[in-house]
């Protein structure tokens, strides 16, 4: 208790108090600072030992931090994260391990791919060097046979004469000149191109005494001849130009003699001289009947048989619009066939009008022998009382009411003014034209005019004389066109005329109207007209017709192509194969010099004149055209056709007669760059297609970043003039096939439709084969044609928006066709395809070829086109009323004709399938 007290007092009580304070106070220092040791020491060496032999422990039960049931070291909450993530991780690592050792395993197995590529294509090459070899040496072995078999030709070295020296034989008169001997051949070798050199008229006195008009008219057809030189010394033909010369100023034989004597290349007797004498009026006078022309050819209308040198001369017709075109709108329309009067006659014969007043003769006294000796009484006689009758309208009158024009002696004078002639012929069937009484006289100026008249308005003529000679008779066949009956048969006349048919009543108006038009109706093709002659009777072939230079605009290629679904959707079909060569031409027309000499033989139904274009032949071999891109069926073609097979076989070659042959795409835009594009698209991978030419009909260049893509065949982007429909057209040099398919920018076709139309094409080059069709109507209220646009059994035309053509038809709408009917494309920039249709039905005489059941092309979700628009309809209505006028007939056929093929599938709408298909 006292231990205790003195404890808690601290030993104050007695003197151990201190001291027990000071014991305490060490041992607890001491206890302290060995609890401290042990912590800091100790602790960690047990600590680092047992995490040292973790794994060293031999089973469950050695081990301190291993895993024992009930997971008692994991139950804590972030323990048990950490586990999780080290299974994650030690799974990562062995996927991870297991993908490189299979990456290596793919990485060796392209090692050993890349090491036989390597192999294959130096195999590849040496038997591709190997191919070259062969194919050289097969083309080397070819050529040396082709130099076997064919000589050796050059150009011969062209002669030229001396001025003034001729080694042509001089013939006894110059009633008996020839070609062969008053013509110096010499100077027109065959591929010297008929260089042609005109006199300047204002440089000579002659000149002073021609009609102005017909001097400018001349004048002008001169500049634009392709012919024309300015070079005399390679002149192959002079041409002097008289025309007609006024009367008041007209000089005397004689010295209009002298002056031609003294032209610089003249030559003493004017070898190879062409003297042009045009008239204008019905009355012009034979000015060169008492004129020595020497060697010189004349072209005229007016001669007389002692005068006229057969072979030689030319008969030409009058030049009636000297400084004007004819106004298509004023010719009356070819239909109806029949008109008021049956036939007219108009004329007064000056000299023996009072003996054509009496009474003829009768049959009788013709049939013992005791001729008449004027037929023109009989003809009188005749149709008056043919009038009389009663039986048909006609129109005959002898006497002119007004004073009748002077004339050649026995040649019926004109009466009237020519408007007053014109109308009534416009109402005429037939015109009578009466030669004159002189069988002395070949051909007057009256005559001739009477025959352009008749035929600028549709009258056909009916000639009464057997012994007269038409313009260019030795060129044209007159008989399609004209009715040529000898005098005597006047009183059959009438029977002859009442039993002509409708049909060819029809087709000699349509080749009547055709002659006026080509031949006769302006100066150019009057001046065309007669050195055309001149070049065919010399055997000298015709130059080529130009082709359209097309400027390119410079693009960039660098957007490969893809593949629209649409397109690659021809099932288990084999269209051909990609050309995976050059693009390959079509083979040009090439004219040897032979057929020159054989077209003088063949009766063509027209003269060889600047374009020999007529309705019943629509390739025609005299065609200068032709020998630049014409080779369908005349030309010479490669043999190795005639494949045959069926299916594969005949999807995989073209086979026929033609069996390498490619086409080209034409593709009209203005400003739709992203549709153009996508249609550029879908040609990609088409066969047999050799180039597209895309014609930017824009003034507005494309843009420059635009990328064009890459469709495995080039593309021709082509620079236009002005922005006109009539672009579409033009015969570019960059059209190197004869196919043609014209496409929208915006059409939607597929592949296996453009092979099967292509196929088509081939079986009817000669005609438009398309896809979407239409068909003009007549409308009965309005007295006016119509143009219909819905789904019909029957068609007329094929939008050539999608549609094959031939090449030969773009140089003829461009530089043939009458200009009125391209302008009225300009003027409502519309109606272009239906100008096509109408100018190959035309020549053909045949409608176009609807391939499919395709009624529509246009693309889905395409920008709206023109043809949207209420307005479009009425232009096209309009169009067609207007070329009908200027063709002065309906040119289209109808056709209940469509070609599908089982090969392709076609796909027949379930509402479509009434009308009749032809497979």
């Amino acid at each position: 208790m006292s231990g205790y007290t003195m404890l808690r007092n601290g030993g104050l009580g007695n003197g151990g108090q201190p001291w027990m304070l000071r014991w305490s106070s060490r041992i607890r220092l001491s206890w302290l600072s060995f609890t401290l040791f042990i912590i800091l020491v100790f602790f960690p060496l047990i600590a680092h030992y047992y995490l040292t032999t973790i794994d060293d422990a031999d089973d469950a039960g050695k081990r301190i931090f291993g895993p024992r049931a009930g997971n008692e070291l994991c139950e804590v909450k972030h323990v048990q994260d950490l586990c999780r993530i080290r299974e994650s991780v030690s799974e990562e690592l062995l996927q991870l391990e297991a993908k490189r050792q299979e990456l290596n395993s793919e990485i060796a197995k392209l090692n050993l791919k890349i090491e036989a590529c390597k192999k294959s294509i130096e195999n590849a090459k040496q038997d591709l060097l190997q191919l070259k070899n062969v194919i050289s040496q097969t083309e080397h072995s070819y050529k040396e046979l082709m130099a076997q078999n064919q000589p050796k030709l050059s150009l011969p070295i062209r002669l030229l004469p001396d001025k003034d020296e001729t080694n042509v034989p001089l013939p006894k008169s110059r009633r008996n000149c020839r070609l062969h001997n008053c013509f110096d051949y010499s100077r027109c070798p065959l591929t010297s191109s008929f260089p042609v050199f005109v006199y300047n008229s204002d440089k000579y006195p002659f000149g002073n005494y021609v009609d102005p008009l017909i001097r400018q008219a001349l004048e002008a057809s001169v500049r634009t001849n392709v012919y024309v030189t300015e070079n005399a010394n390679i002149a192959c033909i002079y041409v002097v130009l008289l025309g007609e010369m006024q009367e008041t100023l007209m000089p005397k034989p004689n010295e209009l003699e002298q002056q031609l004597h003294s032209l610089p290349y003249w030559r003493t007797d004017g070898h190879n001289h062409l003297i042009i004498n045009l008239s204008r009026k019905s009355e012009t006078q034979n000015y060169l009947y008492n004129v020595s022309t020497g060697r010189a050819m004349v072209a005229q209308s007016t001669f007389y048989d002692s005068q006229y040198r057969p072979g030689f001369d030319i008969v030409v017709s009058p030049l009636v619009h000297a400084m004007s075109e004819p106004n298509f709108l004023e010719i009356p329309s070819q239909v109806p066939v029949k008109r008021k009067y049956l036939f007219s006659f108009q004329g007064e014969k000056i000299e023996s009008l009072r003996s054509s007043l009496q009474e003829a003769r009768s049959f009788e006294e013709e049939m013992e022998g005791n001729a008449p000796a004027d037929y023109d009484d009989r003809i009188i006689t005749t149709l008056k009382a043919v009038q009389d009758s009663k039986l048909d309208f006609v129109m005959v009158e002898f006497t002119c009411k007004n004073q009748a024009k002077a004339s050649l002696p026995t040649e019926w004078a004109l009466c009237g003014e020519r408007d007053d002639r014109l109308e009534l012929l416009k109402q005429s069937t037939f015109a009578l034209i009466i030669t004159p009484g002189d069988s002395y006289l070949v051909i007057s100026a009256g005559s001739a005019m009477r025959l352009f008249e008749a035929l600028e308005v549709g009258a056909i003529p009916v000639i009464l004389g057997e012994q007269v000679k038409l313009p260019y008779h030795d060129m044209i066949r007159w008989n399609e066109a004209v009715f040529i009956i000898p005098k005597p048969r006047i009183t059959e006349v009438h029977f002859l005329l009442r039993s002509i048919s409708d049909n060819d009543l029809l087709s000699m108006r349509r080749q009547g109207r055709f002659l006026w038009e080509t031949y006769f109706s302006t100066s150019d093709t009057v001046f065309n007209t007669i050195l055309a002659t001149v070049r065919t009777r010399i055997q000298i072939p015709a130059a080529p017709i130009k082709e359209e230079p097309a400027v390119e605009i410079p693009h960039r290629t660098g957007k490969v192509a893809g593949t629209d679904p649409n397109m690659a959707d021809n099932g288990d079909l084999d269209l051909g194969p990609v050309e995976t060569e050059p693009p390959y031409a079509s083979p040009k027309y090439l004219r040897n010099f032979t057929l020159t000499a054989t077209d003088i033989y063949r009766n063509w139904n027209t003269a060889p004149g600047p374009f020999h274009l007529f309705p019943h032949t629509p390739f025609d071999p005299l065609l200068p055209s032709e020998a630049k891109f014409l080779g369908s069926g005349t030309g010479f073609r490669p043999i190795g056709g005639g494949a045959g097979g069926s299916g594969k076989e005949f999807q995989a070659a073209l086979g026929g007669n033609v069996p390498r042959e490619q086409f080209t795409v034409v593709m009209l835009t203005y400003e739709r760059e992203e549709v153009l594009m996508n249609s550029l698209e879908r040609l990609s991978g088409l066969p047999y297609l050799n180039k597209v030419v895309v014609v930017w009909n824009s003034p507005k260049l494309p843009s420059e970043d635009l990328l064009w893509p890459d469709i495995g065949v080039p593309i021709v982007v082509v620079r236009t003039e002005k922005n006109s429909l009539n672009n579409r057209f033009l015969p570019w040099n960059e059209i190197e096939t004869e196919a043609v398919l014209s496409i929208d920018d915006d059409a939607h076709l597929r592949h296996d439709e453009i092979m099967f139309g292509f196929r088509v094409w081939r079986e009817a080059r000669d005609r438009i084969v398309g896809f979407p069709g239409r068909y003009h109507a007549w409308d009965i209220p309005h007295q006016s044609w119509l143009y219909n646009s819905n789904y019909s059994c029957e068609l007329s035309m094929v939008l050539t928006g999608a549609a094959f053509f031939h090449k030969y038809y773009a140089y003829l709408y461009s530089y043939v066709m009458p200009q009125a009917i391209r302008d009225m494309v300009d003027e409502y920039i519309n109606c272009e395809d239906i100008a096509m249709n109408f100018l190959v039905s035309h020549i053909t005489r045949k409608p176009p070829i609807k391939v499919t059941s395709r009624w529509t092309f246009r693309c889905p979700g395409c920008p709206q086109a023109l043809s949207h628009d209420d307005s479009h309809f009425h232009e096209r209505h309009k169009c067609i009323n207007f070329f009908v006028k200027v063709y002065g007939y309906m040119p289209l056929l109808y056709t209940q004709f469509r070609v599908d093929s089982v090969l392709f599938k076609t796909r027949l709408p379930h509402d479509k399938t009434k009308c009749f298909k032809f497979i």
